[in-house]
Formats: C-alpha cells, sequence, structure tokens
C-alpha cells in the first residue's frame, strides 16, 4: 500500500517541492499535539526490528511506543493482540525496503501509532499493524482470521488493496468502492486507511513530482473530504497542509512566510486576550483550560484570502475547555458580558451538532484597538472528538462489557451488522454506488458528492426525516424517499404549499411529494438539470438508457446519410413527458433542439431558440419571459421554425367558479374532443375560486385552439390558458 514511500528520517532529492514537504508538518503541527511526546525515530527502530522481535515476556523496543501511547487512552488494554501482530508483521515484511532504502515495517509502525495517539482501540491498532501484510506479502485473509479473529479480518480485508493486474485502470476507483462499502459496516476501516494515507503523504518526497501531484489530488477530492465527514479532524488539518505544499507550492511559501513573520513579533495579542479570558473566568468561579491554537497553513492561507492583511490574533483562535455542557454556555455569558462580543461570528454546534459528530460553541470577542479573537468552547470529552471523530468513539459495535472496555477483538463478529454510527451522507453514498454503471462514473460522481460538504434535514409529511446536500430540490428528495418509484412524482408541497419539484429545498422545510397514479409514469428529462444528488441523477439517467428520447434512434441512423438537421425531442414541464412530439427545425448542423419547461411551446405557437450548453438548442415561445431574460443577458437569437405536426402534450390551466359536478363535466369536454387525460390537479378552492391544471395528450397540435374553445364554454368557465412556469437557467 506504500512501499513507493520515503520515509520522513531521509527526504528524497533535495528539490524545493521535497524541502517543504519535509518541513512542513513540524512547522504546522498545532501546539496541542506539539506538546506530547517527542517524535520517535522510525528508521532507527526499523532497522532495530531487522534484529527480530524481542522475548515472549515483554513488547519490541519498537511497538513498546505504541503500547504507550494506547495505554493512555485506554489503561486497560490487553496487549497481547498488539505483540502476536507486530511479531506477524515484521516477520512477513523483513527483506521489503521502501522506497527511501527503509524498512519497510516502519510504514505499519508509524500507521498505528497515529491511530494509537488519536485514542484507536485495540483491534484497530492490530489490524493496522498487519494492514498491508495480505496485499505485499504472502500472509493470507485466511491467516489473519485464524490467527486474530473475523473482525482483525474484516478490517484488514477493507484496506486491502485490488490489483491492477485484475482490474486495471479501474482499481482505483474500484479499490475505493470497496473500501466504501467496507466503512459502511465498520467505520474503522477508514480510519486506518486515513491514517496509512497521512504518513505516506509525509514521506511523499522520493516520489517524482507528477506522481505527487496526482496522489495529492486524489487525497484533496476523496480523502480529504472523507476525514472531514468522519469528524478526524487532526487527520484532516496535516493532510490538507501536505496537499497544500504539493499542489500550491508558491502560496504555500508565502503563507509560511506570513507565519514566520507573525512568530517574530514582540508583542502576542492572542496571548494577551487568553490571558483576560482566564481572568473572567476565575472571577467568575469556572473551571477551565484557556489554550491558544495556532491555526494550521491552509487556515491562514483562506484567512488572509478572506480579510486582507492579517493581524497578530488572526493567526489562531482560542479554545476554552470546561468539565460539563453547562459550564460551556456559563463560559459564553461570561464572556459576553465582560469582553465585547462580535454577535456575527456566534454559532451553537452543541444544541445543534455538525453532521460528523463535532459540538463546541463558537465566538468572537474584540478589544479596543480593533483585534479580534475567534474562540470555541467544548467539554474535554467534545474535545476529543472534535480532533479524533469517529476513532474517538472506541469500538462502535461493542456491547457495554467490563471484560472488554477497549473493544478487544475477541468477541464474535457476524459480518453483517450495520453501523450504529453510521451518518446520512454515507447510507446516500452507499445507496448511489450501487446504481454506478461504470467504475468511471462512480469515481467522478465520488468526487462530486465529496464535494458538497454541507447537510441539511428536510421533514416528510408522515414525521420522518431526509438529510440531504446543501442544494438539493425536491427531486433528489422524491429519489432519497421512494428510489426509483420517484419517476412517478408529479410535484411536491414545500410548507404546505405547492411547489415545482425544482424548489430548492432548505434545512427544516417539509416536503410532501406527490406521487401519480399511473405505474408506468415516467420521469422528465429535465429533472436532470434539478437533480442534485448521485442517487437521483443516477436513477434518472439509468431510466434515461433504457428509454431513448423518441426519434432519437431514427436520428442516428438517418444522420449519417440525411444532411439535414435532426430533429429532436422536447423536453416537457416537470411532471410529464411527451410520446411523440412536436418537431422544430434549427438551420444549424448537428444542433439538438430542446423545449423549453417554462413554457411549453407547440405549434402553431410563435417561437425563438437560444444556444445553450452541449450543442443544444432550447425552444422558447416568443413571449415566454425566459426568452425575454436571455435576450435581455446578451444571448443570441437561433431561428426556429416547426416541421410536420405530430402528437404533442400540453399544459392548460382553467379558471372557473366552484361548482359541483364542475371537475366531470370538463373532463368529458376534454374527452369529447379525442384527447387523453395524462394528469389533473385541482387546487383548493380560494374565495370561490377553483384552478384546475391538466396534463394533455393532443393526436395533433392543431386541435389545440378547438380543445381550449370546448373548454371555455363548459358552465362556470371563465378561462383556459397556457402556463408559464417559472423558467429554469439556460446554460
Amino acid at each position: 500500500m506504500s512501499a513507493e514511500a520515503t520515509n520522513p528520517a531521509t527526504p528524497g532529492p533535495a528539490t524545493p517541492a521535497t524541502q517543504r514537504s519535509a518541513s512542513l508538518e513540524p512547522e504546522a503541527t498545532p501546539a496541542y499535539r506539539r506538546k506530547a511526546r517527542p517524535r520517535i525515530d522510525l528508521r532507527r527502530l526499523g532497522r532495530a526490528a531487522l534484529l527480530g522481535p524481542a522475548t515472549r515476556d515483554r513488547l519490541p523496543d519498537a511497538i513498546g511506543h505504541v503500547a504507550e501511547a494506547h495505554r493512555a487512552h485506554h489503561p486497560d488494554a490487553k496487549l497481547e493482540p498488539l505483540r502476536r501482530a507486530w511479531v506477524l508483521a515484521e516477520s512477513s515484511h523483513r527483506g521489503q525496503m521502501r522506497k527511501s532504502g527503509e524498512p519497510y515495517i516502519t510504514h505499519p509502525l508509524a500507521v498505528t501509532l497515529i491511530l494509537a495517539e488519536l485514542g484507536a482501540e485495540t483491534t484497530t491498532l492490530t489490524a493496522s499493524l498487519l494492514h498491508d501484510t495480505v496485499e505485499d506479502t504472502e500472509v493470507t485473509l485466511d491467516q489473519v482470521r485464524e490467527e486474530f479473529g473475523d473482525e482483525v479480518c474484516y478490517l484488514v480485508d477493507g484496506v486491502t488493496k485490488l490489483e491492477k493486474v485484475d482490474y486495471g485502470a479501474a482499481a482505483e476507483p474500484e479499490t475505493f468502492r470497496k473500501m466504501l462499502v467496507a466503512t459502511g459496516n465498520d467505520v474503522r476501516v477508514m480510519s486506518i486507511k486515513l491514517a496509512d494515507r497521512l504518513h505516506n503523504m509525509r514521506t511523499l518526497g522520493v516520489m517524482r513530482p507528477e506522481k505527487q501531484a496526482r496522489i495529492a489530488k486524489v487525497t484533496r477530492d476523496v480523502l480529504i473530504p472523507l476525514a472531514e465527514r468522519l469528524g478526524v479532524q487532526a487527520l484532516k488539518t496535516e493532510l490538507e497542509d501536505l496537499v497544500f505544499a504539493i499542489l500550491h507550492p508558491e502560496e504555500y511559501v508565502r503563507t509560511r512566510e506570513l507565519i514566520a513573520e507573525n512568530a517574530g513579533r514582540a508583542d502576542d495579542p492572542l496571548a494577551e486576550i487568553a490571558e483576560e479570558v482566564r481572568a473572567v473566568l476565575r472571577d467568575a468561579g469556572i473551571q477551565a483550560e484557556v489554550l491558544i491554537r495556532p491555526r494550521h497553513f491552509v487556515s491562514v492561507h483562506r484567512v488572509s484570502r478572506k480579510r486582507g492583511p492579517m493581524r497578530g490574533a488572526d493567526f489562531g483562535r482560542l479554545l476554552v475547555l470546561v468539565n460539563e455542557d453547562a459550564d460551556c454556555y456559563g463560559v459564553l455569558g461570561e464572556l459576553h458580558t465582560c469582553l465585547t462580543p462580535v454577535v456575527s461570528e456566534f454559532k451553537d454546534f452543541i444544541a445543534v451538532p455538525k453532521f460528523n459528530l463535532y459540538q463546541s460553541l463558537h465566538t468572537a470577542v474584540t478589544r479596543g484597538d480593533g483585534q479580534v479573537a475567534e474562540v470555541l468552547i467544548r467539554t474535554h470529552q467534545m474535545h476529543k472528538v472534535a480532533e479524533a471523530g469517529v476513532i474517538a468513539l472506541g469500538n462502535p459495535y461493542a456491547p457495554p462489557s467490563e471484560e472488554a472496555p477497549d473493544g478487544g477483538g475477541d468477541r464474535p463478529f457476524d459480518g453483517e451488522r450495520a453501523d450504529p454510527t453510521r451518518p446520512g451522507w454515507l447510507s446516500r453514498l452507499l445507496d448511489w454506488q450501487q446504481g454506478a454503471p461504470d467504475p468511471d462514473t462512480f469515481w467522478s460522481t465520488l468526487r462530486e458528492d465529496l464535494a458538497q460538504d454541507r447537510e441539511i434535514t428536510v421533514f416528510r409529511a408522515d414525521g420522518g426525516s431526509l438529510g440531504l446536500p446543501e442544494g438539493a430540490s425536491c427531486v433528489d428528495a422524491a429519489y432519497a424517499q421512494y428510489g426509483e418509484d420517484a419517476h412517478a412524482c408529479i410535484g411536491a408541497r414545500v410548507n404546505g404549499r405547492l411547489a415545482t419539484l425544482s424548489t430548492v429545498l432548505r434545512d427544516g422545510d417539509t416536503v410532501q411529494l406527490l406521487m401519480g397514479q399511473d405505474p408506468a409514469s415516467e420521469p422528465s428529462r429535465e429533472w436532470l438539470e434539478h437533480a442534485h444528488t448521485p442517487a437521483a441523477r443516477i436513477a434518472i439517467q439509468r431510466w434515461m438508457a433504457t428509454h431513448p428520447a423518441p426519434g432519437d434512434e431514427e436520428a442516428s441512423k438517418t444522420s449519417a446519410a440525411d444532411p439535414r438537421p435532426p430533429v429532436a425531442a422536447p423536453d416537457r414541464p416537470a411532471e410529464t413527458q411527451a410520446a411523440r412530439p412536436a418537431s422544430a427545425v434549427v438551420d444549424r448542423p448537428g444542433a439538438s433542439v430542446r423545449m423549453a419547461g417554462c413554457c411549453t411551446p407547440v405549434p402553431p405557437d410563435e417561437v425563438t431558440g437560444f444556444a445553450v450548453r452541449g450543442g443544444v438548442v432550447t425552444v422558447h415561445r416568443v413571449e415566454c419571459a425566459g426568452a425575454a431574460r436571455m435576450k435581455s443577458a446578451g444571448r443570441p437569437e437561433v431561428e426556429v421554425r416547426w416541421g410536420d405536426t405530430a402528437e404533442c402534450r400540453v399544459t392548460l390551466v382553467a379558471e372557473s367558479f366552484g361548482r359541483p359536478h364542475l371537475l366531470a363535466d370538463l373532463t368529458e369536454a376534454i374527452a369529447a374532443e379525442g384527447v387523453a387525460i395524462v394528469s389533473a390537479t385541482v387546487e383548493p378552492p380560494s374565495q370561490q375560486r377553483v384552478r384546475h391544471t391538466y396534463t394533455l395528450q393532443l393526436p395533433d397540435a392543431a386541435h389545440l385552439p378547438g380543445l381550449m374553445r370546448a373548454m371555455r364554454n363548459v358552465p362556470g368557465v371563465y378561462d383556459v390558458s397556457r402556463p408559464q412556469h417559472p423558467a429554469t437557467a439556460d446554460r
């Protein structure tokens, strides 16, 4: 898994990038981690390991440092599994070297030490020592299972790469797919992977620059978002800095110079504010520990870009640690009373924790010279979880037991358990990945999904809730709730009001999805423009792949022989889909045509077109507000004309006064014109007026004027019109 990395004690060629990477960690490591035990010389320990394991009555020196860190978090932990895992790992990797020339055993040892420092339990550390044995040595999973049990075997298998010989270019995405599926059953799989990638990133200097960049990009796009979502901030921040140094070396150097310049200041405003805070809390009788947390490199870079010139207090934040939840609010009250608060900076992540388990109060205080200090207030336990995330949970699958307080690996394991701590984003990821048709789609969709780093919660009409990424629409909610049955969705109510399926949902909204009764209902192709989640997009794309739009197949057969511009099917409104649409023709070879959903033009409407992305021309009615906006935006118009008239689908709105049997009379009038009703919606009466919305299938567009006249002739109906939906953004 890391045979190509180099050891930090022997960096690769002295290139500027290598020097920056090698020097990054000591400068960027926050104070709370620097004051722990000194860094261990893994090179020396690795060479000592070549002499063979120590006697059975004591741990070898190398693994002894891991045991020391482990016992700091788990005083009663059983260390025998670690000793046996060390013996197997050291003997199986003996003779293997990293590209730097160091013994390979230094890598699993370093990964295990990272996890031990974060408080991982014994089972995780045992699997971490063995995580490369199955991949890089003759050890088999059966041997691991026989020696250490099913649980350790599961973790080792979860982080073992798939072979390029078997999967070719798909090996990396399929490895991540396998790893994520395993994480869904046991989050400790990803904990080991994150620590593994951190050590590899620390020791990346021996690689060629192009390979460093490739690994850094995957780390940025996949591993860092996963660390954030699992709450492992200690790993996430260091990974960010290491990626920053490789992908943005010039900006990294400037940021390092900013930090060095601030460190040389004679005064330290943050230390002065920290002392004021200590005095305030001491006078209030609140026991608290006030620490200064230096910002890591990427954080300094972001703040400098956001605020401009940096001031002394911008280079760090104050961390106030207390014993009880109530003390957090006591501290907040004292600070806001005795110091000047910046009200806009207050956030309460204790009452409403983040989706990654994070809890803390955020505020900021200012002093007379304008220096502003950000303050984080949390309990010691909250701090542990904030730094280590899911790792701080120990073994989340172990039943309460006095015999196994450390979550040892001797309990039965059924292999089918569900993670009680699995967050909603992980469940959604596991659901949509099953529908990803190929590795490329999975890989690109995974990166897009992980880029959406804020989650909202919306409530269903039945009292349940849905977790969705920020920016999700009613389309996304439909597929999150109903899966592929959402193809039959015809509309929604958001907070009790009718809304289009394109409506973007906000945190706390209540959404009621309206489902059609026709089992053969089909999604609109326009829904793809509003689908924000991978689950929705993949389901719609899969349906589109098996249901090509009318005319698509014929166009593909004749395009080579027929030089005329192709004729494409129009898009329908969000709640409908046409069968054989009327055709529109544009004088632009190779362009496809799409009917705008905001005005649903049909013959003989006067129409105009606008070129959008992908070589598509959208067709609007001339009087459409969407067309007016595109003109005002400077979009050039494209001449459009109607081709041969054919079947079309249209939406009509009938405004009427309320009376008995009105719906039956309207339905009869429509049927008498030989028109099929696809769907109908009747809004609740308002001031004795009723609004009916019909989606109708006409045998020919020429029938439309006569149909509208027949509907107007129904007693009580005072108007029939073509609706104009809010225009979607053409791109």
